[in-house]
Order: C-alpha cells, then sequence, then structure tokens
C-alpha cells in the first residue's frame, strides 16, 4: 500500500469525524491499496479504521491480493464458495467492533448487498457518504499521477492518428468505433476507459450517443469520443470532423465551439472556481445565438475516476488549485442534425494551467 496515501487517509478521515471507511472493488480501492478487483457476486469489503490497520473480507481465491498489499493475515477474513461470505462478514464485523460506528462508504459503488450485511452483522451501526473524505484525498494529482495521464492522453492520440487517413465515406459508426478501440491496444493501452463515442450526422446531437449501423454520409460531422487507461490513469478527448465538404452554418457551428473551448482553457488558473471556466466557455456559445444548444456542463474532473470533482460548472465556486487535472469540453447539439464537441484535458499549474492534450482543434475533413 502507499503509505503516505494512508497517511492523508487517516487525516481525512479524522477530519471528517468518521471512524473509518469501507471500501468495495473499484478505482478508490485500487488508488489507496493496489488491489484490483472487479465487482461480482462474489462481495469485497475493504475497511480502513481511522486507528487501526487495514482489514477485508474476500473470496479465498483471491486473499493473495490482500496479503500482497500488506494487510495482516489476522485482518484477512477469507471465505469461500462452499462455506458462503455471510461468517467472513460476521467475523470482520465483530473483530472490528462496527456496531455503533459511523463508517463511511462509497454511495456511487457500494451495492445493498454489501450495505445489509454491514448493517446485519454490526448494529447500531450508521453510514454517511465517503466521497467528500476520498475526493480530499485525490483532487489534487501529484506527478506521477499527471505523467500517467499524459501517457494515456499520448497513447490515443497516436491512436486517432492512426485512425483518421482509415476513415472512410460509408464505414459505420460501429466500424470506426472497433477500430479506434483496437488501435489504442496497439499502442500500448492497458485498457479502454469507455467504449468509443462515434456518432456521425443526427447522431451527433446525442452528447452520449452510442456507436450504430448507421454509415457516414457526405456533409455529416462525426463526434468522436475516445480514451483509454495507462497505469490505471485515463485520457477523455473529443475531436469533432467533417466528412467531405460540409455546409457553412455547420462550419460556423465548429469554429464557435473551438472559441469556446479556447476560452475555457484560458480560464483555467489557480484562484479560478469551475463557475468560472464554465462562464467563459458558455459566453461563446450564447452569443453566438446556440445557447439553447449546449446542454451540459463545460467540464469534469479527471483521475482514476473518469468523472470526479472539480466539476466545470455555474454550481462549482471551489476554487481550483494546482494539481487539478479536469476537462473542457463544451458541445453544440443541434437536433436531427449534428453535434460538435471539442474536448481538452487540462492541469492547473502553480502559475497557470498546461494543456496535457495537444492535438490540434482545427477541423480535419475525413473521408
Amino acid at each position: 500500500m502507499n503509505q503516505n496515501r494512508l497517511d492523508k487517509l487517516t487525516h481525512q478521515i479524522l477530519a471528517h469525524g468518521v471512524d473509518g471507511i469501507a471500501l468495495v472493488p473499484g478505482p478508490n480501492m485500487a488508488y489507496l491499496s493496489g488491489i484490483h478487483s472487479h465487482v461480482s457476486e462474489r462481495p469485497i469489503v475493504l475497511f480502513f479504521p481511522a486507528d487501526d490497520e487495514p482489514a477485508i473480507v474476500i473470496p479465498g481465491l483471491e486473499a493473495m491480493k490482500a496479503r500482497a498489499a500488506g494487510i495482516p493475515e489476522e485482518r484477512i477474513f477469507g471465505w469461500s464458495d462452499d462455506e458462503g461470505y455471510t461468517a467472513a462478514f460476521q467475523q470482520a464485523c465483530a473483530h472490528l467492533e462496527l456496531s455503533d460506528y459511523l463508517l463511511g462508504v462509497e454511495a456511487l459503488h457500494m451495492r445493498v448487498l454489501e450495505l445489509e450485511l454491514l448493517k446485519r452483522y454490526a448494529p447500531g451501526l450508521t453510514t454517511t457518504h465517503a466521497e467528500p473524505i476520498l475526493m480530499a484525498l485525490r483532487a489534487v494529482k501529484d506527478a506521477k499521477e499527471i505523467a500517467a495521464i499524459e501517457r494515456a492522453i499520448g497513447v490515443a492520440e497516436r491512436a486517432m492518428e492512426r485512425l483518421i487517413p482509415q476513415i472512410e465515406i460509408g464505414m459505420t459508426e460501429k466500424q470506426i468505433a472497433a477500430m479506434l478501440t483496437q488501435l489504442q491496444l496497439n499502442e500500448g493501452a492497458d485498457g479502454i476507459f469507455f467504449g468509443p463515442i462515434v456518432s456521425g450526422g443526427p447522431n451527433g446531437a446525442s452528447p452520449h450517443a452510442t456507436p450504430t449501423e448507421r454509415p457516414l454520409q457526405e456533409g455529416d460531422l462525426l463526434v468522436i469520443d475516445w480514451g483509454c487507461l495507462v497505469d490505471d490513469y485515463p485520457s477523455d478527448i473529443t475531436r469533432t470532423f467533417a466528412v467531405g465538404a460540409i455546409d457553412a452554418e455547420l462550419r460556423h457551428v465548429y469554429e464557435t465551439v473551438k472559441l469556446a473551448n479556447q476560452q475555457g482553457v484560458l480560464a483555467s488558473r489557480p484562484g479560478a472556481t469551475g463557475q468560472d471556466v464554465d462562464r467563459a466557455a458558455r459566453e461563446v456559445i450564447d452569443d453566438a445565438g446556440y445557447g439553447d444548444y449546449f446542454i451540459h456542463r463545460t467540464g469534469h474532473g479527471l483521475g482514476v475516476e473518469g468523472h470526479e470533482p472539480p466539476y466545470m460548472m455555474e454550481a462549482n465556486t471551489e476554487p481550483l488549485v494546482a494539481g487539478n487535472v479536469f476537462t473542457v469540453e463544451p458541445g453544440i447539439y443541434l437536433p436531427g442534425r449534428a453535434g460538435v464537441r471539442i474536448e481538452d484535458n487540462i492541469v492547473i499549474t502553480p502559475d497557470g494551467h498546461r494543456s496535457l492534450t495537444t492535438m490540434t482543434r482545427e477541423l480535419i475533413t475525413v473521408g
């Protein structure tokens, strides 16, 4: 385990007035313990008490991960498929004296299954959301984290550079998504961060469209949102392309979004807020008369989770600080016609910002 992160976690647990936190498989467990697992029918819960060493309930077939992370043997509550997990939860709750505990849990990740087991075997247990503790811990990225994000961006950008000359009119969105996925793996991705969003023509008006069998057509705008994982950290980039010749209004919409992206990036500095970044980008689109077609926030934090604080939105008045990493991704979405989004990954520096993405924002024609 990363002792520096554990020390900071203990500080945050105490500062938030809870007795400990419980994590399930996912980004926070990997971030704090190095244990990589996945949610399945076999529940796993990792405990971090404020005043003691970590403990874990885990299937016996994965217990070696807990040992490798340095969890003491007597604090590993393993179980087999034959005996089931209820006894392990009962033993863990008793050993950790969780009754009358105030336990932080991952509201966005923990299932009813784990929560019910904890409350069954720890009478008097009360829970609260652990997200404020975890976000305070993770919000500022260190140099190694930023370097990992940059590596993931490099892989994604190289894959796109290889894809662009292969895109042809008549290809389907699904074909392009499959090609981009394979290219990212070929370029060194550890995994795909999310299935690429590839949406042409009217499908581009849906910000979170999924690829379909629709073939690309002359005059389309093509939105591609893609990213990959390298050393547990992601890239998250969007570019919009012209498929052959496009009409004047669509070109104007593209230039408007490009300027909105530029202004959002320029507003990113220490002391500015997510509200400031959102307003800087949104003002450009409002002034161009497309304000009703910018239907999402300007950006989100980027780390071991793809969407995390800080959020670039009107409601966020928290000052940005050096080490915050986030996206700037304004868009215009014209129902039944087209969409445009341009997304970059930005890190706040002591004296301003740096764009971690380097791919051109100029309109590229494909097909």
